[in-house]
């Protein structure tokens, strides 16, 4: 068996990017391992179009592939989303305190309204 694919930032976003790609994973993550042509199904795309989707998931470490007799089994790798969420975590943290320390800011040098 391959070692597993170690993704990039880069490479998780871009796969992302697409809405068929996402739905993919989407499905994937909601209802488990799949068997292409199953996973395939719901999308007026062409085969050769799904492959490419997958290939791409694939090589951001999104899916991973098995044979299993006749059938090719695509399975997600929810781990690889972890990449994605903890870079999304550190700019979260990272605005949420420049924009606290720019309302302090704004607060000290903004008098005070008075009631009338």
């Amino acid at each position: 068996m391959a070692s597993p694919v170690r993704p990039s930032i880069e490479a998780v976003f871009g796969a992302l990017a697409d809405g068929t790609r996402r739905a993919i994973v989407e499905r994937l993550l909601s209802e488990g391992e799949l068997a292409v042509g199953d996973l395939a199904a719901p999308f007026a795309i062409s085969s050769p179009a799904i492959s490419r989707h997958l290939r791409v998931l694939e090589e951001a470490g999104l899916i991973a592939r098995r044979a299993e007799q006749q059938k090719r089994l695509i399975r997600a790798r929810p781990e690889a989303l972890d990449l994605a969420a903890d870079w999304i975590a550190r700019q979260r943290a990272h605005w949420n305190a420049a924009l606290d320390r720019l309302e302090r800011a704004l607060a000290k040098d903004t008098p005070k309204r008075r009631k009338s």
